[in-house]
C-alpha cells in the first residue's frame, strides 16, 4: 500500500511549499534556492525533524541537516560567558577585592568583598544570573 499521499503537512511546511513550488514555476530548473528559502527550511526542521521537511519541500537531506548545523553552530552559548577576567588585588591594597560581572544584555553588578574570607563564585554568578532573567 503506497501511504506517500496519507501524510498530512504541518500548515507551516504546507506555507512554505507552496511559496517553494511558485519559486520553482518562476525560475529555469536547478536554479539555486534563495537563502530566504533555506532559512525558513531550517527553522521548521527545528520544529518537525529534518527528514519530515527535507520530503516534503522536496530538499536535498543533507544540505538542509547542513544548513541546521551550521545555524546552530552560530547561535551564542547563553549558558556560558563569553570572557572573565579575574584581577588579583595587589598587596598593597589588602583589605578589599572587587568583583564584577557584565551581562551580554549590558547589567552590570560590582561587589566590594574582603580579601580575607574566601567568596562562593558561583552561589554570587548563580544569584546574579536569575535576577537577569
Amino acid at each position: 500500500m503506497n501511504r506517500k499521499g496519507t501524510r498530512s503537512i504541518a500548515e507551516p511546511i504546507a506555507q512554505l511549499q507552496r511559496e517553494l513550488e511558485e519559486y520553482r514555476r518562476m525560475q529555469p530548473r536547478r536554479a539555486k534556492l534563495p537563502e530566504s528559502i533555506w532559512e525558513g527550511a531550517a527553522e521548521l526542521a527545528r520544529a518537525h525533524g529534518v527528514y519530515a521537511v527535507a520530503q516534503a519541500l522536496r530538499l536535498d537531506y543533507m544540505g538542509l541537516k547542513k544548513r541546521l548545523g551550521e545555524a546552530a553552530g552560530r547561535r551564542p552559548n547563553k549558558s556560558r560567558p563569553v570572557f572573565v577576567e579575574l584581577i588579583a588585588p595587589s598587596p598593597a591594597a589588602g583589605e578589599e577585592c572587587l568583583i564584577e560581572f557584565e551581562s551580554t544584555r549590558g547589567g552590570k553588578m560590582s561587589i566590594h568583598w574582603p580579601v580575607r574570607v574566601a567568596p562562593d563564585w558561583t552561589a554570587l554568578l548563580r544569584a546574579w544570573r536569575g535576577t537577569e532573567q
